[in-house]
């Protein structure tokens, strides 16, 4: 019969050690419980910067409660004993036996200042850990009926966090975060994302004057490479007043050597000739997905620095507002593709022009077999 371990045995070894901050939030509180005075020199924190419930509950009941008579609490137990009754409101899992064990483990009670600075700057890791955890998955929900503006909402509310965090720390030499960034999520080359590409490439194609409007997309808004490239080449072209055709594109796109062993050059031909819809609402599908793909990565190359202990709070600051940028910018060109006023058009433009509405309930072009 198979040996059960007794709950004191081979169990607890699989225990992960307590974080860092485990330990300075025991020293803040054993000096806090053994003089209680020191209160008044503890400031930046509440109750939710402690990383448990067990903590944060006796933190909370020694400031609720009015600091005892030194000479009194040496000599009995009173005022601990209140706060033990207060903080089991909420942990009820705390013991006379906890709160003595904190007293014995503060190294110098003196110290309680610089120990509320620390259990503030981890906090400060957690909140902007939470921020952008929240924003990451916000870009990645698929399910929201409106998912930019939502997205850029959650930007907001981690770029105020951010910016709380810069007010209470100071900035330092050395401020530039040393944590790599994680690696970016894979291209997405789904069957809709490439359609898409294609169809822009194709519309404006037809319609080099719409295109010409359209200098919030980049090239690096497309998930192909040999799409950014053929967008690239279209706009030159549109640019300097030369003629736009598949034909015109097609040679562009060989001068710029794209046109590389697996691309057919026949079916490049065939997807720039086959337009379905307006330019305009499928460059503003491409940069939709642009915004949504940089917010996540934005996210989590943040939560990436709030995962390595050895970042500061004010290299948190540096290196969040510099991811935040990349959104910016983006976010930029979004605000200027969906709230530009429509631009005046000819008659004989107005006649020929597809309507600014989506897509028309028509069948796309077969998919060009390019290497991808």
């Amino acid at each position: 019969m198979p040996h059960i371990p007794e709950p004191d045995e081979d169990g607890l070894d699989a225990i992960p050690p307590p974080h860092v901050v485990f330990y300075v939030e025991q020293a803040l509180l054993g000096a806090l419980l053994l003089e209680p005075q020191r209160l008044r020199d503890v400031a930046g924190i509440g109750p939710e910067a402690f990383s448990t419930a067990a903590h944060a509950a006796l933190f909370a009941a020694i400031r609720s409660l009015p600091a005892p008579d030194p000479a009194e609490h040496a000599k009995n137990t009173k005022w601990l004993d209140a706060v033990l009754d207060a903080a089991r409101e909420h942990a009820r899992g705390l013991t006379a036996s906890y709160l003595h064990s904190l007293i014995q483990v503060c190294p110098w009670p003196r110290h309680a200042p610089a120990y509320a600075r620390m259990v503030e700057a981890d906090h400060a890791r957690r909140r902007l850990r939470v921020g952008a955890q929240h924003l990451a998955q916000t870009a990645g929900d698929a399910s929201l009926p409106r998912p930019v503006p939502t997205t850029l909402a959650e930007a907001d509310a981690l770029a105020g966090v951010v910016d709380d965090i810069a007010a209470r720390f100071p900035p330092h030499p050395g401020s530039l975060p040393r944590t790599p960034a994680p690696p970016s999520t894979a291209a997405d080359y789904a069957e809709e994302v490439v359609g898409e590409e294609r169809l822009l490439l194709a519309t404006a194609t037809a319609h080099p004057a719409d295109s010409e409007q359209m200098r919030w997309l980049t090239p690096d808004d497309f998930t192909h490479p040999l799409h950014a490239g053929l967008w690239q080449c279209l706009t030159a072209l549109t640019r300097r007043r030369a003629p736009v055709d598949p034909v015109t594109v097609l040679w562009e796109a060989q001068q710029c050597g794209l046109l590389t062993a697996g691309v057919n050059p026949t079916e490049l031909l065939d997807l720039l000739g086959t337009p379905v819809g307006s330019p305009q609402h499928w460059a503003e599908q491409i940069l939709q997905r642009s915004v949504l793909a940089t917010a996540h990565q934005v996210g989590r190359r943040i939560e990436a620095f709030t995962d390595d202990p050895a970042t500061t709070p004010y290299q948190l600051v540096v290196g969040s507002r510099r991811a935040l940028a990349d959104l910016s910018a983006v976010r930029t060109r979004w605000h200027h593709a969906t709230s530009v006023a429509p631009t005046t058009k000819s008659t004989r433009t107005r006649a020929t022009s597809p309507p600014r509405a989506g897509p028309p309930q028509t069948t796309a072009p077969p998919a060009a077999r390019i290497s991808r």
